[in-house]
C-alpha cells in the first residue's frame, strides 16, 4: 500500500552526544542514540573510543586518535548544527582536552556525564585524566551529573547519605558548571538526586527504587534525555525533572541480557510498559 505523500518535514531539535561505543548495546553511544529516538529528537555522534564490552563488563577498550573526534565533531557541527550536547566516555587526558576545547566556543547547552568507571567497577577514563576532566570540561558544562564515585573522584567527598549531597553539590559547583545534579542512585532507600545551580536553585528529585538489577546504562541515558529536553526548549529543573521520569520507568522495565547485568529499556514508552 503507497504512504500518503506529505510535504517538506521540519527537522526535530538536534543532538550530538560524545561519548564511547558499548557493543553490547547497553550505554554508550548507543543509549545516547535509543534515548534521543525515544524523546523525539534527532541524535548524532561523535565516538571517542570503541570498547569490547557485554552484561559481564568491559574486556577492553581502544581510544579514537583526537584528530578523528575534531573532524567528527567539526563535520556535524559545521553542517548540521546543534541545539545541545551530551559528552560521556573520553577516557585520556588528550581527548578530555580536545573535547573541551570544541566545546568551549559552542554555543548550545552541555551535559557532562563526567564518566570514570563501568557499572561493573571497570576503569573508563585514564586516572590522570581526572584532574584535565575537572579543571578543563566542568567549567564548560550547562549540568554535569556525576554519580556519587564520580563525585569522590571529583572532590574527595564521600557521599554516605542524602544530608550529604548538598556539600558534595556546591562543591562540584564551585569548580564551573552552571548546574550539578547529584545522582543518589548508590545509596539505600528511595532514589533521590539533587540538582544544584547556587543559593536559591535546590531542586529534588525522587522517585521509587525498583528492585531490579538490570540498570546498565543508567547514568548515559538520563544524561541524553536531560541535553534532549534542552534541546526542546525546557528551562535545567524542567529538563532534569522529565528526563528522571523517562529514566525512572526505563529503570522499572529494564530486562535480562546475557548472563550479567542487562539494559534499561529505552524504548519502554512505546511498548507501554
Amino acid at each position: 500500500m503507497a504512504l500518503p505523500s506529505r510535504g517538506p518535514v521540519a527537522a526535530p531539535p538536534r543532538v550530538l552526544t560524545v561519548a564511547g561505543s558499548d557493543s553490547g548495546g547497553g550505554a554508550g553511544i548507543q543509549a545516547d542514540l535509543k534515548a534521543m529516538l525515544a524523546l523525539g529528537v534527532h541524535g548524532m555522534s561523535v565516538i571517542t573510543a570503541v570498547t569490547a564490552q557485554n552484561s559481564l563488563g568491559v574486556q577492553g577498550y581502544w581510544e579514537l586518535p583526537a584528530e578523528a573526534v575534531r573532524a567528527q565533531f567539526r563535520s556535524v557541527v559545521d553542517d548540521i548544527g546543534v541545539q545541545a550536547v551530551k559528552t560521556g566516555m573520553l577516557a585520556s587526558i588528550e581527548l578530555v582536552e580536545t573535547v573541551s576545547e570544541l566545546l568551549a566556543g559552542l554555543d548550545a547547552p552541555v551535559v557532562v556525564d563526567p564518566v570514570g568507571v563501568s557499572k561493573h567497577g571497570d576503569a573508563l577514563l585514564a586516572a590522570e585524566a581526572v584532574s584535565t576532566l575537572r579543571d578543563r570540561l566542568l567549567p564548560v558544562a550547562t549540568v554535569a551529573t556525576p554519580n556519587l564515585h564520580e563525585v569522590a573522584q571529583l572532590t574527595g567527598i564521600t557521599v554516605l547519605g542524602q544530608d550529604d549531597m548538598a556539600d558534595a553539590a556546591r562543591a562540584l559547583l564551585d569548580l564551573g558548571p552552571r548546574w550539578v545534579l547529584v545522582k543518589g542512585g548508590h545509596l539505600e532507600g528511595e532514589a533521590a538526586d539533587l540538582l544544584y545551580g547556587g543559593p536559591g536553585e535546590e531542586h529534588w528529585y525522587r522517585a521509587e527504587r525498583y528492585d531490579n538489577r538490570h540498570t546498565h546504562g543508567t547514568g548515559c541515558t538520563l544524561a541524553s534525555a536531560i541535553a534532549a529536553e534542552l534541546a526542546k526548549g525546557q528551562e535545567v529543573p524542567g529538563a532534569v525533572a522529565a528526563a528522571k521520569e523517562y529514566v525512572t520507568g526505563a529503570i522499572a522495565a529494564g530486562f535480562a541480557l546475557g548472563a550479567g547485568i542487562g539494559p534499561v529499556d529505552h524504548g519502554w514508552r512505546l511498548r507501554g510498559a
